[in-house]
């Protein structure tokens, strides 16, 4: 999935985007809030951290810019400032979660995967298509019988597909998800992938469940 960061804080910001591309997200890193709020309008995001005070706008003006449109993009505020009244507000002005510094990096993931669990409408951290298994809190994926070992590219996509299954996803829109803004690949890089995914998941089974559907893009479905 494709994460907006937002902390001027330089260290904790590439901590926290270290941390988070290990577990295989896709992170658009930003320093102050006028950056994230031009991310914002170049792309979409499936779930946002942002710091509250951040320099040239801060972290209310930038939630704000994400729910003009309309956007239900969850996001959690990442902030030093911990009384009632602060969180209060934090939620109130439509933020989904509120986690106060200092903070432990697998609570932060822990309520990233909680934040889009709830979005994508689902009740446990496992994915399910036919005999494919993907467990979101240990990044195994099996087939059947077989585990699968997949890059972290190869997983993200997986669980791209797999929390939209049924979905037919065009290739922009697969890639805008999965890759970032300092993605410098060639133009067939989706393609590349899911031909990398269809040998791992669908060789020598008899159900295929990785399809192309001619001019539109690919889905994830078991028939």
């Amino acid at each position: 999935m494709r994460i907006l960061l937002a902390e001027d804080e330089q260290d904790l910001n590439l901590l926290i985007t270290r941390a988070l591309t290990r577990e295989g997200y896709s992170v658009d890193s930003c320093l102050d809030g006028q950056e994230a709020i031009d991310c914002i309008a170049a792309a979409e995001y499936d779930a946002a951290v942002l710091d509250i005070m951040m320099p040239r706008a801060d972290g209310y003006a930038v939630l704000k810019e994400l729910r003009k449109d309309g956007k239900d993009t969850p996001v959690i505020f990442l902030t030093a400032r911990d009384s009632i009244s602060d969180r209060v507000q934090g939620l109130d002005s439509g933020a989904n979660d509120y986690l106060v510094k200092p903070f432990s990096f697998d609570e932060l993931k822990a309520r990233l995967r909680a934040m889009t669990r709830s979005r994508f409408g689902m009740t446990s951290n496992t994915l399910t298509v036919a005999d494919l298994v993907l467990d979101c809190n240990t990044q195994k994926v099996k087939r059947g019988e077989r585990e699968l070992t997949l890059s972290a590219k190869e997983y993200a996509l997986l669980e791209y597909l797999m929390r939209n299954t049924g979905v037919i996803l065009s290739r922009e829109r697969i890639e805008n998800h999965i890759w970032n803004f300092d993605y410098e690949g060639g133009t067939n890089v989706v393609d590349v992938y899911i031909s990398y995914l269809r040998r791992k998941v669908d060789d020598g089974e008899q159900v295929k469940l990785i399809h192309t559907v001619r001019g539109r893009g690919y889905c994830i479905k078991e028939k």
